[in-house]
């Protein structure tokens, strides 16, 4: 069975379009296009801005031209990541997606349901005719999952209207008001070779299988860091033996949990057995620590002695620093149950070309002092390491407005439909509305989506019966807000 034959057959097939053009962050241009081609082909009025973002324009209904102005709102990239043994090119490929019993994945790739499916609801809308609403806005940002670009360089005419409706959230049956800010905080090791000592004996250590996932939205779910999970081995060795590092390579993008991280160091020949003793011991201990949560998948393999390693020095300040950096939850949320307030995240470890060792950490929070006071925190460690460190500009939070009008009247549309009364909330995410909401702050904004689970990772799946229950939320709230 193929996606388009899901229903509602607008909103999927558009999505199965979506799907086939590729949409890595900072490389828009092809998405840009489709859009463009869709509003031409559809005579739908469009426009855009001078860093990329597209709006389209879809007059009110007959009666209905006084309407408060909707705003529907997305963005155009997607996060690309694989699994290690799937040949993908994220760059030229289709995604391939797979229906398996409620839900659609993708084939060993990201799914890019974030935000694929809420450009394809706002598309949909667009082109539907039998939705009686106001004037409808559809605005398609760029580069949200990296910088937020599109958002901070925003054009100044595309966010004209009353209401906006953020359509990157992942909670059928929630509605979000209210998410955290974020900043990132990057960490410099320079390095000298050295020769590798003689007599050693060397391995090559993988950490792979774990879930990853989101590093706002998943950050609580008590998921294990494969550069955290790497390193705290190694440290561990190097309390006991000479430890030489070669090489050292962990996680990817800053705003996922990094699932896999490798390393090659060695350790005297008298030692080699010990160290598979160790890590057998280990892996035990991990698999205790995570019962229910992680499959770990850690292999030890001999490798030919490298012809250099990282100096002793700095090989030592590294490990130390990573395996000392605060990961996961810091502090929840004092007004809202269950919302995480604070956390920060180990996202990547690179060596990079002139003997440089770059890590990459992002911090999260929805109070604007501890976000950066945790990033400070960070700073510090790897301070103490010789690390030069750099932050961010970050970017903004959205304080809720319990008070809002479009909330309640999507409270209320989503009771109509289905008598049962939604999660008002606020997300441990970055969303664009932090940076709407800061540049016009009359706009009133709520955040809402289907279920989607393991995003940022190659387990993203989305819950195919939550998008036919997004669509008609949708389009409810939309008729309400025209007749209102």
């Amino acid at each position: 069975m193929n996606i388009t034959e899901l229903k509602p057959e607008l909103i999927w097939n558009i999505f199965d379009q979506i799907t086939k053009v590729p949409r890595p962050s900072k490389k828009e241009e092809k998405i840009r296009e489709f859009l463009l081609n869709f509003a031409k082909e559809h005579g739908i009025e469009v426009k855009t801005d001078a860093i990329g973002n597209v709006e389209m324009l879809k007059p009110a209904a007959p009666g209905h031209e006084n309407a408060p102005v909707v705003i529907l709102q997305g963005h155009m990239d997607m996060v690309c990541e694989k699994n290690n043994d799937v040949e993908h090119n994220f760059d030229t490929d289709p995604i391939q997606t797979i229906i398996e019993g409620e839900w659609v994945h993708a084939n060993g790739t990201t799914l890019g349901a974030d935000n694929g499916i809420g450009m394809a609801a706002a598309l949909a809308v667009m082109v539907d005719k039998s939705i009686v609403c106001g004037p409808v806005k559809a605005l398609f940002t760029v580069d949200e999952e990296t910088g937020l670009t599109g958002a901070v360089n925003i054009g100044s005419d595309m966010l004209v209207g009353d209401i906006l409706l953020n359509l990157d959230s992942e909670d059928e049956a929630q509605i979000f008001m209210g998410c955290a800010g974020g900043i990132d905080t990057t960490c410099t090791f320079t390095y000298k070779r050295s020769y590798s000592p003689e007599k050693y004996h060397y391995f090559k250590l993988e950490c792979k299988g774990m879930q990853g996932g989101h590093s706002g939205s998943d950050i609580d779910k008590g998921r294990a860091n494969a550069n955290k999970v790497l390193t705290r081995f190694i440290w561990t060795m190097m309390q006991k033996y000479d430890v030489a590092l070669s090489e050292i390579n962990g996680g990817n993008l800053r705003n996922a949990i990094a699932r896999e991280a490798s390393a090659v160091f060695g350790v005297h020949t008298d030692n080699k057995e010990e160290i598979r003793v160790a890590l057998n011991n280990y892996i035990a201990d991990l698999e205790a620590e995570y019962k229910g949560v992680e499959n770990f998948n850690i292999s030890l393999e001999s490798v030919e002695a490298p012809e250099y390693c990282i100096d002793t020095d700095t090989a030592n300040a590294l490990i130390r620093a990573m395996y000392a950096c605060p990961h996961g939850v810091i502090s929840m949320s004092r007004d809202i149950e269950g919302l995480v307030e604070t956390s920060t995240n180990l996202a990547s470890v690179k060596m990079l070309p002139d003997n440089q060792i770059l890590v990459t950490t992002s911090q999260r929070s929805s109070v604007e002092s501890r976000k950066y006071d945790i990033a400070q925190q960070v700073e510090a460690v790897f301070q103490l390491a010789g690390a030069k460190v750099t932050h961010g500009d970050g970017y903004p939070g959205w304080t809720p407005n319990v008070d809002s009008e479009i909330l309640k009247i999507a409270i209320k549309a989503y009771e109509d439909l289905y008598n049962i009364t939604p999660l008002t909330t606020a997300i441990h995410a970055g969303l664009e509305c932090g940076y709407f909401k800061k540049i016009y702050p009359k706009l009133d904004m709520i955040s809402f989506g289907p279920t989607l689970q393991n995003v940022h990772s190659p387990k993203e799946r989305m819950h195919i019966p939550a998008v036919e229950k997004f669509w008609n939320h949708l389009v409810r709230i939309l008729e309400m807000v025209a007749k209102a």
